[in-house]
This record gives structure tokens, sequence and C-alpha cells, in this order.
């Protein structure tokens, strides 16, 4: 276990959902590729949908707001969140149940918050997600809706992107 996962709060398999993956790039690479907007337009919403970052402050409290259009010239929310933690290079956490103005939020489908742990690996980075939900039914509403067909979708076009 290394020092990152440590820290980690306890998985729940009744309320936490995982993506785990090794990634052939150092951590710089991949910490790169969620905090710089351009890069992170590229590959954090399934292809063909166009994403366009409106907010990445980089900061405890920090707004973290995107948007998404299937043609690229009608945009609909796709995340409004605050980040609560930034470790440069290993670690970044945001919820969306409270939004990018700090107003408590009932976000559709599920609210959610999101764990990125980047850790070392002989071959890359060890790269996981965990997302934590409220409840089991907000757990398995996610998993219904496709979280490990989206995520993963999205880890993959993480990986293509800094490989």
């Amino acid at each position: 276990m290394t020092a990152h996962l440590a820290r980690t709060r306890h998985f729940d398999s009744a309320l936490d959902l995982t993506i785990q993956r090794v990634i052939r790039a150092p951590k710089e690479s991949i910490w790169s590729a969620w905090t710089e907007p351009d890069k992170l337009a590229q590959w954090w919403i399934p292809a063909p949908l166009t994403l366009r970052i409106d907010a990445l402050e980089l900061s405890p409290g920090g707004a973290f707001s995107t948007m998404m259009s299937e043609d690229g010239e009608t945009f609909t929310p796709h995340v409004d969140a605050v980040f609560l933690l930034v470790e440069d290079n290993s670690r970044l956490v945001f919820t969306n149940a409270v939004n990018s103005s700090w107003h408590p939020a009932f976000p559709d489908p599920v609210s959610m918050t999101t764990e990125i742990i980047l850790s070392d690996h002989a071959e890359g980075t060890d790269y996981q997600a965990v997302v934590r939900h409220g409840s089991p039914e907000q757990r398995a509403r996610h998993e219904e809706l496709g979280f490990f067909d989206g995520w993963g979708t999205v880890t993959e076009q993480l990986a293509k992107s800094v490989e």
C-alpha cells in the first residue's frame, strides 16, 4: 500500500465505485491532463461529445465546472462541483454535492465525491478513481446508468492521451 492509499478514506463497497488501472506514463503527465483545461477537454467526456471547461480553480473550495455538447454548439451542464483537496501530482478530490458557487446542490442523476489517486508503479502510474455516494441507492443508480462504461471509456481516453 502506498502512502496515498493509506490516506484514502475507507472504501465502502456498499457506497463506492472505483476504476483502477496502470497507465504507462508518469504521474506528472496524468496530473497535467487533469489540471490543464485544454488537455482535460480532450479526454474527460466520452467521444464524440465535446467538453467545455468553464472553471478549473485548483485549490480547496475552488470551482470545477464543465459543460458538454453533442453538436459542439449547444452546451448543457456536465459537472458543477467544488474541489475539496488538491495535492500536486498525487491526489485530486471534488464533489458535486456543493456547486461551484458553494450552494448545496441536488445534482442529477447522482450526488458524489470523486477522489483521483496517482501512485508510482513500475510501469508508469497506478491510476485510481474512487467515486463515493451518499446511499446504496445512489451507488446502484450510478452503476445502472453506466458508471463502468462511462468512467472506463474516459479512463481509456486519458491513457491514450498521455501514453
